[in-house]
């Protein structure tokens, strides 16, 4: 596990009491305490699944700390704990999602494996556009600091990736039915959205919602349908349609 240098589409995501850590570890392998803790809690998490009849699955181990060079830009990456980010699952398809940060470029390594299992025992396999990440699809003047400054700029519809190409994060896609909801974020542009619209179209209807969100990237972490008529939302980031949701 690595940490991401401390490029601008992951200082937008990071607040400012925590930059002093990516400038001193970015690039660079997580202190050992901080693995020792991850490692912890993944394991007790998989214990709970597995109590509860849940088969779980793990991706391949890579070696994050190669540093990789495109025609574009040059990175190391980071981790393959979020199986989330970059899969989602909609009937019998897997959907890759093409993420938006350098560090993340090459992470569906870990996951190719099982998706080919998957693929060869029925699955249908996916890959959206796979973005260039070229210097066009950030604002490399994004002028962030404070919270209110996030604030302001998120209310404002004006986010560190631009609509250069197509880019998303699957988690900031959640299904209920034929509908799907999601969010413009710090990850996830409207080009994506859009890509994600037509493809899916016209079985699944997709619904763009926001949140009064400083800092907008994932909306699982905001906002979940946890059954019928039944969602989990943060109280700290109201959701602006909220209306459509009741009956």
């Amino acid at each position: 596990a690595c940490v991401p240098p401390f490029t601008v589409e992951v200082k937008a995501n990071t607040y400012e009491k925590y930059w002093p850590f990516y400038q001193q570890y970015g690039g660079q392998t997580f202190p050992k305490e901080h693995v020792q803790k991850a490692v912890a809690e993944i394991e007790e998490m998989c214990n709970i699944l597995q109590h509860e009849g849940v088969t779980v699955r793990r991706p391949e181990p890579v070696d994050w700390s190669l540093e990789y060079r495109t025609p574009d830009f040059s990175s190391t990456g980071m981790y393959a704990a979020m199986p989330r980010d970059i899969l989602m699952v909609v009937g019998n398809e897997i959907i890759e999602a093409p993420l938006a940060w350098r560090a993340r470029f090459f992470e569906y390594r870990a996951y190719r494996p099982l998706i080919k299992e998957y693929f060869r025992r029925g699955a249908r396999w996916t890959t959206a556009p796979k973005p260039t990440m070229a210097d066009q699809l950030y604002d490399q003047d994004y002028p962030i600091r404070t919270v209110e400054d996030r604030h302001k700029l998120a209310a404002q519809g004006k986010f560190v990736t631009t609509e250069f190409e197509p880019c998303f994060d699957a988690a900031d896609f959640i299904r209920a039915g034929t509908d799907i909801f999601v969010q413009r974020s710090q990850v996830t542009n409207y080009m994506g959205i859009e890509w994600m619209r037509r493809h899916l179209s016209p079985t699944y209807k997709i619904h763009i919602i926001s949140f009064k969100d400083p800092n907008p990237m994932h909306i699982d972490a905001t906002f979940n349908i946890i059954g019928p008529g039944l969602v989990l939302s943060n109280p700290d980031r109201p959701c602006r349609q909220i209306e459509m949701f009741k009956k």
